[in-house]
């Protein structure tokens, strides 16, 4: 009886040793999540972008903007000139925080005992404004003790100004990323299941037969959930704007547009895994548990890309929704217009383009 059942043991291990598929989910899986979490899921926030404006440039002032960019969480990446470049250097995107200084930060501080910085975040992530404000005070904190006299404590006083967000509503950062979860997801997995669905059936052949050219036959197969998908898009704003109170500073025109590019770019995805897959599961497996991880944690939407090694930075930029949830952020949030999102525009473009033409080309030899 024993042998018999080690002869059994052997059997199934033989088996799954053979099946490399089984192999890759034993040993692969574990091993690429655990990479994965590891390097994304991290509460810290380093390399962001300071804007410096210094008026005084004294010794004072230089060696605590000296702290901050030696800090493995900031990159002082501006110095301004006037209290107008703020907005900008905000608006171009690269800059996460500002730092301001007073004319006579240094002669303050050693004649009055106190002095005062000020420091502007970008709120439209409130988790990272939050954190990295915190971290900028601890650094001016610091400064401070080691520059005091043991009978004359010095006091630089931090004034913390959040910019976009002044409330810190979390739903400033989670609507435009859910609305990018949900177009790509639902895009992506309808369409892919709905033409299976048809190979499955072996219905094709007859939608192939009609007058319609194939390419139209699939792209009217797409159309009705980029229409549905509109009223997907229509609810969220609605809930955003009427439960969640989140205004619409930026164009609404614009940013339905946008939404409608998104959508079309999520549907090509979903045409060109209809193309490689033959079943429904299949199809729902890829679209589904392909595309949730990447969206979820390569898009900016819940942990910072910043963060991350210098692979997964370059990896996040083939995700289709990191490039949306920049868009919504800077239309909604904002209120940017087109001269600032024009460059993730014409990547969604681009991206739409590529998938398209795969997808269709794939699918005319699959179907020869």
């Amino acid at each position: 009886m024993l042998q018999q059942f080690l002869a059994f043991v052997k059997k199934e291990m033989l088996h799954i040793l053979r099946d490399t598929r089984t192999l890759f989910i034993l040993f692969g899986m574990p091993i690429a999540q655990i990479t994965l979490f590891g390097f994304a899921l991290s509460n810290e926030v380093k390399n962001s972008g300071v804007a410096i404006l210094d008026p005084a440039r004294d010794d004072d002032s230089r060696a605590l903007i000296d702290r901050i960019d030696a800090s493995k969480y900031f990159d002082v990446v501006s110095y301004l000139h006037t209290p107008q470049e703020i907005d900008r250097a905000f608006k171009s995107g690269k800059v996460k925080m500002a730092l301001i200084f007073p004319q006579r930060f240094s002669n303050d501080l050693h004649h009055t005992n106190k002095a005062t910085v000020q420091m502007i975040a970008d709120a439209s992530d409130p988790n990272v404004a939050t954190t990295i404000t915190q971290y900028a005070s601890v650094i001016i904190n610091d400064y401070q003790k080691e520059l005091s006299p043991a009978q004359i404590p010095y006091r630089i006083k931090s004034e913390v100004r959040m910019l976009y967000n002044p409330q810190l509503k979390s739903a400033f950062n989670f609507v435009p990323g859910v609305m990018a979860m949900v177009l790509l997801l639902v895009c992506t997995m309808m369409t892919s299941i709905s033409i299976v669905r048809e190979k499955e059936n072996g219905t094709m052949e007859v939608l192939l037969a009609s007058p319609l050219p194939p390419i139209l036959v699939i792209i009217a197969k797409a159309v009705p959930y980029l229409l549905l998908s509109m009223v997907n898009v229509a609810t969220i704003l609605l809930l955003s704007v009427y439960v969640l109170e989140l205004p619409i500073a930026g164009s609404l025109a614009l940013l339905v547009g946008e939404s409608i590019l998104f959508t079309i770019t999520a549907l090509s995805l979903g045409l060109l895994i209809s193309t490689i897959t033959n079943s429904q599961q299949i199809a729902m497996m890829i679209s589904l548990v392909g595309m949730f991880l990447p969206t979820l944690m390569l898009s900016g939407f819940m942990f910072p890309i910043e963060n991350m090694p210098i692979p997964l930075q370059v990896m996040s930029n083939i995700v289709p929704a990191k490039w949306f949830y920049l868009i919504v952020k800077d239309v909604m949030i904002k209120g940017l217009g087109i001269s600032a999102i024009w460059k993730e525009t014409l990547i969604l473009v681009g991206m739409t383009l590529f998938l398209l033409t795969i997808a269709l080309k794939k699918f005319k030899i699959r179907l020869s």
